[in-house]
This record gives C-alpha cells, sequence and structure tokens, in this order.
C-alpha cells in the first residue's frame, strides 16, 4: 500500500509538472511576440506616408509658381504613398485589426481623403497647365506687337505711344495679377482690356492679329488664375495629415495596451517558473529517496538473484534429463504416427481386395460350371446310344445348344475373375507400395516414373468402385488434355484413394438428391498439374476450414484422422499443396492437388 501511494504521488506531480511546463510553453510565446516590432514598423510606414504627402504638397506648390513643367513629380508621390499604404494595411489586417470599427473608420478617411486630393490634384494639373502656357506666351504675344510698330515710321511711332504704354501696363497687370491674385488687379486688368480693344480699332490691320492673341491669353489668366489658386486652396484643406495622425494615435493606444498584457503575461511566466522550480525541487528531494529505496531493493535482489541462479543450474540439469526422455518419447511417436497413417492407407486399399475376393467367391458359388456336370450326367446315362440319345431325345437335341452357351459362359466367368484377380494383384501391389514408402519418412527420396493421369485416376475409382456402387454415387469425369508426366504413382494413388473415400462418406446421409462425385483434371497456367476431387455432401464448417489436415482431427463418429493429414504431408514431399474448400455445412467440398508438372519430354 505504501508503495502504491508513492507511485500515486510521483505520478500527481510529474503531471503538475507537465500542466506547468505546458503553461510556460504558452506564456512563452505569447510574451515573446513580435508585435512592439510590428507597431515600430507600422508607425514607420506611416511617417513615410506623411513625408510623400509633404513632398507632394511641395511639388504642387512648384507647379502653381512654375518652377517646372513637368508633372511626373506630382503623380511620383501619390504612387509611393499608395505603395506604402498597402503595405501598412497588410501588415495590420494580419493582427486582425481591421476588425475593429474605430479601425474601419480611421481606414476609410484617410482613403477618402487621398481620394479627394488625388481628384483635385488631376483638376489641378489641367488648370495650371493652360494658366502656365498663357503666362508663357506673354512675353512672346508683345514681342509680335513691338515687330509691328517696328515697321511703322518714327511719326506713326509718336502717335501711337500711349497705346503702347496701355499695352505695357496691360502686360504688367497680368503678370502682377498671376504672382498676387486680388480684386483691384483684376479690375485693372479689365480696364487695360477695354482699352486694347478701343486701341486696336484706331491701328493698322497688322496689329489686329497679335493684339487678339495678346488679349485672349490676358483673359485666359485671369479666368483660370483665380481657379488655381481655389484648387490649392482645397488641396491644402484635405486632412491627409491629420488622419495619418489619427492612425498612428490609434497605433499608440494599441501599442500601450499590447505591452500591458505582454507586462502581465511576463509576471505569470515568473509566477509559474518559481512554482515549476519548486516542483522539481520537492521531485528532485523525492528522486533522491528513491534512489535510496532502490539501491535497497536492489541488494534484496541480487541476493534473491544468486539463489535463483542456484535454482536455475539445479533446475536446467533436470531439464536436460526430461529433454532426453522427451526426445525419445517423440522419436516413438513419429514412428507411431507413420505407422498409424501407413495402416490407414492400408485399410483403404484392403477394402478395395475385400470387395475384389467377395465378387470372386459369388462368382464361383454361382458358376456355370455346375451346369457342365448336369450335362455330363446326361451323356454318362446313355453310353450305348449316345448318338440316338442326341438325334431323337427331346432333351439330346438341346444339349449341344446347352453345352455352347454353356462354354460361352463359362469364358465370361473367366475373364471377369481374372480382371479382378488383376485389380486384386494391382491393391496388393498397392498394399506393398505403402508399406515400402515408410522409408521415406525416414529420410529415402521418393522415386518418380512416367504417369498417365487419367488412368491413376481410373485405378483409384476401380479401387473405390464397390464402395461408389453400394452408395449410388454418380462420378463425373472432367479430364482435361494432359501429357505423360514425371511423378509419385504411389503419393499420387495414396492421395486420390483417399480422396475419393472422403467423398463418398459426405455423400452418405444424403437423400434429397443425386448424390455426384466430380473428378477433374487440368494444368494451370503457373506450371503446376492440379486435380481435384468435388463432391455434393455434408460440406465443412468455417472453424473447421483451419484444422481439416490436421492429425487426428475427423468430424465421423467411426474416422480416425489420419487419411487427410497422410495427403498433405504427401503432397508436400512432391513439393505441391492440398488446399481444401467449402462454402459451409450442406454445401458440399472441393478438394484440390496442386504438384509441379514436369512432363516426360522435359525429364528426358
Amino acid at each position: 500500500m505504501i508503495n502504491i501511494s508513492r507511485r500515486r504521488s510521483l505520478l500527481l506531480l510529474t503531471l503538475v509538472a507537465l500542466a506547468l511546463a505546458s503553461i510556460l510553453l504558452f506564456l512563452y510565446f505569447k510574451s515573446s511576440s513580435d508585435q512592439t516590432m510590428t507597431y515600430t514598423e507600422s508607425r514607420d510606414l506611416i511617417r513615410q506616408i506623411k513625408q510623400q504627402n509633404s513632398q507632394w504638397e511641395n511639388e504642387i506648390l512648384k507647379a502653381r509658381v512654375a518652377l517646372t513643367h513637368n508633372y511626373d513629380p506630382l503623380v511620383s508621390p501619390m504612387n509611393e504613398m499608395n505603395r506604402l499604404w498597402t503595405r501598412f494595411d497588410a501588415i495590420e489586417s494580419g493582427h486582425g485589426r481591421n476588425d475593429s470599427a474605430q479601425w474601419n473608420e480611421a481606414h476609410e478617411s484617410f482613403l477618402q481623403a487621398m481620394q479627394e486630393k488625388t481628384r483635385l490634384v488631376e483638376q489641378f494639373k489641367s488648370h495650371n497647365a493652360l494658366l502656365r502656357n498663357s503666362l508663357a506666351f506673354l512675353p512672346t504675344a508683345e514681342d509680335d506687337i513691338q515687330q509691328q510698330l517696328a515697321n511703322l515710321s518714327d511719326f506713326d511711332k509718336l502717335q501711337l505711344q500711349s497705346i503702347t504704354t496701355d499695352t505695357y501696363d496691360l502686360l504688367l497687370s497680368a503678370l502682377e495679377f498671376a504672382q498676387v491674385t486680388s480684386g483691384d488687379r483684376a479690375a485693372d486688368i479689365e480696364v487695360g482690356l477695354n482699352k486694347l480693344a478701343v486701341n486696336a480699332q484706331r491701328l493698322p490691320q497688322a496689329f489686329q492679329s497679335p493684339i487678339k492673341i495678346l488679349s485672349n491669353h490676358i483673359s485666359l489668366i485671369a479666368r483660370e488664375q483665380p481657379l488655381v489658386n481655389q484648387m490649392l486652396e482645397s488641396i491644402e484643406n484635405i486632412p491627409v495629415a491629420e488622419r495619418l495622425d489619427n492612425i498612428t494615435v490609434m497605433l499608440d493606444r494599441d501599442q500601450q495596451l499590447a505591452d500591458r498584457i505582454d507586462r502581465q503575461y511576463h509576471f505569470y511566466l515568473l509566477l509559474f517558473s518559481v512554482l515549476l522550480m519548486l516542483s522539481l525541487v520537492w521531485l528532485a528531494i523525492r528522486l533522491i529517496g528513491s534512489f535510496a529505496e532502490i539501491n535497497r531493493v536492489n541488494s534484496a535482489l541480487q541476493t534473491a538473484n544468486d539463489a535463483l541462479e542456484q535454482r536455475v543450474e539445479e533446475r536446467t540439469r533436470e531439464l536436460k534429463d526430461a529433454q532426453s526422455e522427451l526426445l525419445d518419447a517423440a522419436r516413438l511417436a513419429g514412428m507411431a504416427e507413420i505407422a498409424t497413417n501407413v495402416l490407414h492407407n492400408v485399410g483403404n486399399v484392403l477394402n478395395s481386395v475385400n470387395i475384389s475376393s467377395d465378387l470372386i467367391a459369388r462368382k464361383l458359388r454361382s458358376s456355370k460350371t455346375q451346369g457342365l456336370g448336369k450335362a455330363m450326367q446326361l451323356i454318362n446315362e446313355h453310353p450305348h446310344d449316345l448318338g440316338a440319345f442326341l438325334s431323337e431325345d427331346a432333351k439330346g437335341k438341346l444339349l449341344p445348344g446347352y453345352l455352347n452357351q454353356l462354354v460361352g459362359a463359362i469364358a465370361q466367368e473367366q475373364q471377369e475373375m481374372v480382371d479382378e484377380l488383376n485389380q486384386m494383384n494391382k491393391s496388393v501391389d498397392h498394399i506393398k507400395d505403402i508399406v515400402a514408402t515408410q522409408q521415406s519418412y525416414a529420410g529415402a527420396n521418393s522415386m518418380t516414373e512416367p504417369l498417365f493421369i487419367n488412368e491413376l485416376l481410373e485405378d483409384a475409382l476401380r479401387m473405390n468402385a464397390g464402395a461408389l456402387t453400394r452408395h449410388h454415387v454418380t462420378v463425373v469425369k472432367e479430364y482435361a488434355e494432359v501429357p505423360q508426366v514425371m511423378g509419385d504413382k504411389h503419393r499420387l494413388l495414396l492421395i486420390l484413394i483417399n480422396l475419393i473415400s472422403n467423398a463418398k462418406y459426405a455423400m452418405s446421409d444424403l437423400s434429397n438428391r443425386p448424390r455426384t462425385m466430380t473428378l477433374a483434371v487440368k494444368i494451370v497456367d503457373d506450371g503446376f498439374l492440379e486435380i481435384s476431387v468435388k463432391d455434393d455432401g455434408e460440406g465443412i464448417a468455417p472453424e473447421n476450414m483451419t484444422r481439416i489436415f490436421a492429425h487426428g482431427f475427423t468430424t465421423r463418429k467411426e474416422g480416425h484422422g489420419f487419411g487427410l493429414h497422410s495427403c498433405a504431408l504427401a503432397a508436400i514431399e512432391m513439393n505441391g499443396h492440398l488446399t481444401a474448400h467449402s462454402d459451409g455445412p450442406g454445401k458440399g467440398a472441393l478438394f484440390t492437388l496442386q504438384i509441379p508438372l514436369i512432363s516426360v519430354t522435359e525429364n528426358a
């Protein structure tokens, strides 16, 4: 009980230590998150976006004062801002901040501000391009007018001095209006344009086109400059920077919250680390005590082991003696099994011998030779008038015909008895072969000879013919064309006789259908000769399929279980195998023998 309680305590402590280690691992991963680095990267991206926004506004102002005529600088900052924002949005969405309503509002506000600013910048580019073109063309238009004045005579130049002065004043007013847009300068331009229109009527035709061009450009400047200034104010008022500042504030707030959570995780990590250390210290103390106990137990075990080794040595000697006795017993048992198998097979053949001898005895008892004695008695009764008796007496006239019939009947009886004696001789020879086969179980090689398998099947049927006839068994033969092969005649005949006899017994209780046994022989594709015996008898139960070839196993009351076992051994000795198949009780059985196919031509 003490050992059980100690094991439970150690198991409980181990589970607690594993739980603490798991919690520490979880806290470590939670406290070692890279959120701080993420916040820093996000703020840096916002800072870069603000820098690009400032650069964008500077480029807009440069375009306003016509320092550059290339509008690419107005596009590059916008594209860079979009690229930086896409990267920033990807980082933040990975941390799930896009799920926040406040974050979505700030996100949409920035995008709307960017969209509005982009729209206004596109309008500014269009109007400012017209304005800059007109401002740039003013000196050219004024030079065209001066060129026309240079072509006049001095008197005409003097007459047009006031017109020239008004034209210069209008040009200066337009340039000043472009720099400082005000209502007074707009009024001066309007007055100057009216004067130029009046003066144009006093000038020659050559002055009309340059003056008209100048007037159109100055009118365009007066119209477009206020629009450009208004667009610049609208662009300046779009709160892109403010929206970015709001996002920065949200990032700072989220980082503060994350830092506070990290500090909590670090505190919990420290707390559970202390608990784990205390558990490990206590476990170490218990382990030290356990090691002392283990050393004590090991000493006791070593003492017991020494005593056990001594007892093992004694038992080993006893086992060796018992093993020697078992070997002798096994040798005797093997000899008994061989003798039992031989006697069983001899018994099967003796049944055929008994049938043959019984047939011969019955034929002798009912032989037609008794009629020959009666005929000779009639002849002996008429020794002196035999001719008259055979020719005139009624019985005498029948005697020659009777003798002729009697000769034929006696000849037929003699042939039948000769056939039975031949069959008996074959059975006796087979018995001798069975007895001689006992040498094969002692290590002698089997003897092979040329065989016609069909003839061998017929011999096996003849040896069982009497029993098959008594049991009313119909034999169906399915013999394929098989060449003459080399085989062990005795072992094959032994197997076939046993299989046919078993099939006959399996159908002995059939009364509701014909008793049919099918013998088949064929060559299978893998180079084997296949012989099968199929019956329609009692079948084999599934639980008996694995035991059907075991020594001593039988399902018949009068059986002894040696036949199929000896057949399986004989098949193995011929490098083949014997198998059984049945669909269940009452559905018959199929026994199949396969042996290597060795034709006589191949063996030669």
